[in-house]
């Protein structure tokens, strides 16, 4: 993903509401949301050239999500996929921020050779903090309690343009008041925003200026590289998910050009 927003135990009916974009080159292939034959539990979208995830839950209630840090020199891609990272997670059992630790105590996969990440961890039924960012950027994993949070290519909140205004349409859209029906609708416009901020609010992480405006908008799009895929996930209180996801298949499409998934199904074994 490259700009997720979400309500953790912060909206009247659900425990989280979580929308975000997955940016990347067109060429690289991928495959749109589904049940893994692999990993029967596991929903998501997955990377075809390292089978990682950029978004996924399971069906007791597991959620990782993974952006990569943007930084001016890119590394040579020569260690782990981060895209494994979040299904390290959707496998286990232990909490968020037990699953933090082994990942930052773990001799055999050191942090450091990974490139950039942040990893959103969420256990929708754990105790508190039931969820965690960890970034091989930033000192230690955080605990994240009740709120409304955002996240791109920097660290955790970080009050980017297009983080700000997607978090804004999170808070908007958790209200009582607010159908389902019309939140999933708002967040998808938020998705597909185009708006760009003026160059004195674009944030400076190394890249030449003309790309931070390419990269501004929450709805990306260029030649060669640009927004694949946007989600909106829903768990209510009672269990109940509705996992929606939209794809684009490249720079020709418009932000009404979009194949659909959709999957509801109740969190079991809790």
């Amino acid at each position: 993903m490259c700009l997720i927003a979400f309500a953790l135990d912060a909206h009247p009916r659900h425990r989280l509401v979580l929308a975000g974009n997955r940016d990347e080159f067109y060429h690289r292939p991928a495959d749109a949301a589904q049940w893994w034959h692999d990993r029967p539990t596991v929903l998501g979208g997955r990377d075809r050239q390292a089978l990682g995830t950029w978004l996924g839950m399971t069906r007791d209630g597991r959620v990782a999500a993974l952006t990569n840090v943007r930084e001016g020199t890119p590394r040579a891609r020569t260690g782990p996929s981060r895209g494994d990272l979040p299904r390290s997670f959707l496998d286990g059992a232990a909490t968020p921020m037990d699953h933090a630790r082994m990942l930052t105590d773990n001799p055999d996969a050191p942090l450091a050779d990974y490139a950039g990440f942040n990893l959103l961890m969420i256990d929708l039924f754990a105790d508190m903090p039931r969820a965690c960012c960890l970034s091989n950027r930033d000192a230690a994993p955080r605990p994240l309690e009740s709120g409304v949070y955002g996240l791109s290519n920097h660290l955790m909140d970080t009050p980017w343009p297009k983080v700000e205004r997607l978090k804004q349409a999170v808070r908007e859209s958790c209200r009582a008041d607010v159908s389902d029906d019309a939140l999933e609708q708002k967040l998808f416009e938020a998705l597909t925003d185009r708006a760009v901020a003026d160059d004195a609010l674009l944030p400076r992480t190394g890249v030449p200026l003309e790309r931070e405006r390419l990269l501004a908008p929450a709805f990306v799009s260029s030649a060669d590289y640009g927004t694949r895929a946007s989600t909106v996930l829903m768990a209510d209180r009672n269990g109940q998910v509705r996992f929606i996801e939209r794809t684009w298949d490249g720079a020709d499409a418009t932000a009404r050009d979009y194949r659909e998934r959709r999957f509801g199904f109740r969190i079991s074994g809790r």
